[in-house]
């Protein structure tokens, strides 16, 4: 059978009309050979000789249309895969439509089939390319008697810029703007029913820099982080073919270059700080196995703020030669309020635990990692708060001299 051939005007609302008219008609897959008009003009206005098959002035004669039901999913999908930039992409539409409308109703429930898998393939690529364009379009501003007029270059994969037109609308409602690709440029008016297109720009057409971009070059710099940077995370989702037009990428690669010194200077930094905290905040405690010595000295400690808000010290209690040594969290309120350790709720059931295993409590060393009670407000209670590292650190020298003595 010779090759049908499809006209329609490249977009995709004429492509579903082309569609159902080549279904109507009975033209296979096999023998469909879609044609773009608009494309098919460019091609022949450069000079190359129009095949006399071709009939240019009008597409074929349109067939009488019939209905023909595909799934919902289908319908977005087509509409995503329409974006994609490749030709065979029509082709792929017709062979899956044609399957949906003979017999295969349930056909992209088949992830492997390889037309489904092609699909939703182009519909993934398309779905990233839509993402990449919300993130990386940078305006500029441009002075004009009108006021400012926000201008952006961007160089999409994919034919994406009516489908992403919504967005930039939404975003920006108050905001003269435009977007210059190109395929197809976008531009909004605050108030206009909706954006307006026109044809593809080049990259010239479009500012280099603004005012406002030293200020925020300057302020990528500050928050680029070089302890968190993953080259293969970055590049996966910051590409490199976008690098081009990002202000902010001729940063990179200095950035990059100076990252191990200014992490070896944060490390150092850190450590440096971290010395100077545990000579100054941390306690150094009387040099003795004396518990009494090392109750009274507790008293005084401040190596954290916890004191502040806590009633006393609570140290541990027992024998200093105790076999056993009990080590907890922190005092709770009861404790707080007796300085005594383990008398709360949580005390009487460690004792009812003791009891029941023949353990004499008196025999025992109790005692807390915090020796103050951390706490926040809950109306006229005070209910626990667990201790940070910090605190906890900070009274580890207390825990250490309780089991040395």
């Amino acid at each position: 059978m010779p090759a049908a051939e499809i006209w329609f005007d490249g977009t995709f609302a004429d492509w579903k009309r082309a569609a159902r008219e080549a279904l109507t008609a009975g033209i296979t897959p096999d023998v469909a050979r879609w044609i773009d008009r608009q494309s098919a003009q460019a091609e022949f206005s450069l000079g190359v000789e129009e095949p006399a098959a071709f009939a240019l002035s009008s597409p074929p004669a349109s067939a009488p249309t019939s209905r023909f039901r595909v799934p919902r999913d289908f319908v977005s999908l087509a509409a995503d895969v329409a974006c994609f930039r490749d030709e065979t992409r029509w082709g792929l539409l017709y062979r899956v439509l044609w399957r949906l409308t003979h017999n295969e109703p349930h056909l992209l429930e088949v992830a492997i089939d390889p037309d489904v898998h092609g699909l939703r393939a182009m519909a993934k690529a398309i779905h990233r390319d839509i993402h990449k364009m919300r993130a990386f379009v940078r305006f500029r501003e441009v002075a004009t008697e009108n006021g400012p007029w926000f201008v952006a270059w961007f160089e999409p994969q994919h034919l994406i810029v009516e489908a992403n037109a919504p967005f930039f609308r939404d975003r920006f409602p108050n905001m003269r703007w435009s977007i210059l690709t190109p395929d197809r440029c976008v531009h909004w008016q605050p108030g206009a029913a909706a954006p307006t297109f026109t044809a593809g720009a080049r990259q010239e057409d479009a500012p280099t820099t603004d005012a406002g971009e030293k200020l925020w070059l300057t302020y990528y710099a500050n928050i680029f982080n070089p302890a968190r940077i993953k080259i293969g995370a970055m590049t996966a989702e910051m590409p490199r073919h976008y690098w081009k037009n990002l202000p902010e990428a001729k940063l990179i690669p200095s950035l990059l270059a100076e990252s191990r010194p200014r992490v070896e200077a944060m490390v150092s930094q850190s450590v440096a700080q971290s010395a100077g905290r545990e000579l100054f905040e941390t306690p150094a405690g009387p040099v003795t196995d004396d518990l009494e010595v090392l109750r009274d000295a507790a008293v005084t400690c401040r190596a954290c703020p916890l004191w502040r808000t806590a009633t006393c010290t609570v140290f541990g209690e027992g024998p200093s030669r105790a076999r056993i040594v009990v080590v907890g969290e922190q005092p709770g309120d009861q404790e707080d309020r007796a300085g005594k350790p383990f008398i709360g709720p949580a005390g009487q059931l460690l004792d009812r635990a003791f009891a029941a295993a023949g353990i004499d409590r008196d025999a025992l060393y109790v005692t807390n990692a915090v020796k103050h009670f951390k706490w926040e407000p809950r109306g006229k209670r005070r209910l626990h708060q667990k201790p940070n590292s910090r605190e906890i650190a900070a009274c580890r020298p207390w825990l250490e001299a309780e089991l040395k003595s």
